[in-house]
């Protein structure tokens, strides 16, 4: 627990000192969000239908922003090896990244979240809902873009790539994330959507930092 402390602290520290370009994907989540009423309709019952949707396709499109820069910075200046040769585990620091890049980068997103939900016209209960499937699911989108962004750390132009390998893997989050939201709009029980959610939360917990040190071994 010392270790993942000590390499959480400084991804941290690293995340802050570009504090510019961790607002571009927040920016781009606002704008996203913000141009829906424009394409739909002004209308709150069709804002507030569609308004689980808008906001996770909006959340997802700034996260998909965010995971090229996940490894490249490191492994331009050479910490990458520096990491893969350090006799810490290495699943543990590649965790550490992860979780340093959800609370500086996503933790922002679902700030800004009640703010555009209140714009879509969003009750405060399904508010609540959508808050609560934006907690458990952006984890696991963050552990499954870094996945991919490590397996595209060497390339050149791997922006393309990355999104191609993350989307058929996240649609299953996407579908159970917004069916839970629009179920409990409709006073149905959704425990077990959530309860699915937190069983992908912590499979992907377990596997996903061991398949991201295989992957980055075999980049580099």
């Amino acid at each position: 627990m010392k270790i993942f402390l000590l390499a959480l602290h400084y991804e941290i520290k690293l995340l802050l000192r570009s504090f510019a370009e961790l607002l571009f994907p927040v920016w781009f989540f606002v704008l996203t969000v913000m141009l829906f009423p424009l394409a739909l309709s002004d209308q709150p019952q069709l804002l507030q239908q569609f308004a689980p949707g808008i906001i996770w396709i909006g959340a997802l499109l700034a996260m998909l922003l965010s995971f090229d820069r996940l490894f490249s910075t490191d492994f331009t200046d050479g910490s990458l090896e520096q990491i893969l040769m350090s006799n810490q585990p290495l699943s543990l620091l590649i965790l550490a990244k992860c979780f340093a890049h959800w609370l500086v980068v996503i933790i922002p997103l679902l700030f800004i979240t009640p703010l555009l939900g209140l714009l879509l016209h969003v009750t405060w209960h399904n508010l609540f809902l959508l808050l609560a499937s934006l907690m458990i699911g952006t984890p696991i989108i963050v552990l499954i873009g870094a996945i991919a962004a490590a397996l595209t750390v060497g390339m050149c132009n791997r922006g393309i790539l990355l999104i191609v390998l993350i989307l058929p893997l996240i649609i299953p989050i996407i579908i159970f994330a917004v069916g839970s939201v629009v179920l409990g709009s409709q006073g149905i029980m959704i425990r077990g959507q959530l309860a699915l959610l937190g069983a992908l939360l912590i499979f992907t917990l377990i596997f996903a930092p061991w398949i991201i040190a295989k992957a980055l071994r075999i980049s580099l």
